[in-house]
């Protein structure tokens, strides 16, 4: 399935910059890590359940016992009611003794990203989380707007995204084959010069980088 193209002018569909999205982190302990995923989706595939489930993972290189939800929903007000639902939750996300901690976080797609598509990409999926340092986000953009059709023709982004709330950041996830691959096109787009954006690297104050796969059911797997 073939990725779609990223959009460089002013010609984004209005509708999809009325997207939000929300990267949900499930922490539980090791032993406990089936009930922790059993509860994740019952709650995802509940009758009430809002939003447009994206892909979950489940983290293998980096901080282990955890899993990433990346929902899409249509506007702020059906995030918003999803939020509700948890908030009024005594288990949200199928919380219980086997849950540590769960966090959510709402998110905008960058100005000329089209909505997600779902689809076979790769095996393993890595999600980067960057901290820009306060007021770094419009330079950021402006880089992210050069560079990504450049690596999207060669390396198809899954999504990038600026927090609503909190600290300054973004969240990119990049699907690869494999980790191998990942390392090859990395190190290829780095010696062309075609990666990093122009402008980025200087606005980040801190990143980490999560290698996860996909969960069976995952719509972006």
């Amino acid at each position: 399935m073939d990725a779609p193209a990223i959009i460089t002018g002013d010609d984004v569909d209005p509708a999809d910059q009325r997207v939000r999205y929300e990267l949900t982190t499930v922490a539980f302990r090791l032993p406990d890590a089936a009930a922790a995923k059993d509860g994740v989706q019952d709650w995802l595939q509940a009758p009430e359940a809002g939003g447009r489930l994206l892909g979950w993972w489940e983290a293998e290189h980096g901080v282990l016992g955890r899993v990433y939800v990346l929902r899409e929903f249509d506007d702020d007000g059906t995030l918003a009611a999803e939020r509700m639902r948890a908030a009024h939750s005594a288990a949200p996300f199928g919380a219980g003794a086997h849950l540590t901690d769960l966090t959510m976080h709402g998110f905008a797609p960058f100005p000329f990203m089209p909505r997600v598509v779902t689809g076979a990409f790769g095996a393993v999926y890595e999600i980067r989380d960057y901290h820009l340092v306060p007021g770094g986000l419009p330079a950021t953009v402006a880089g992210w707007r050069v560079a990504l059709p450049v690596r999207h023709r060669v390396d198809p982004i899954a999504v990038v995204m600026y927090a609503l709330d909190g600290p300054a950041r973004i969240v990119h996830i990049w699907p690869f084959p494999g980790l191998d691959e990942r390392v090859e096109v990395r190190r290829r787009l780095y010696e062309a010069g075609d990666w990093p954006p122009p402008g980025g690297p200087e606005h980040i104050k801190e990143a980490t980088s999560t290698m996860a796969w996909p969960l069976p059911g995952s719509p972006l797997h």
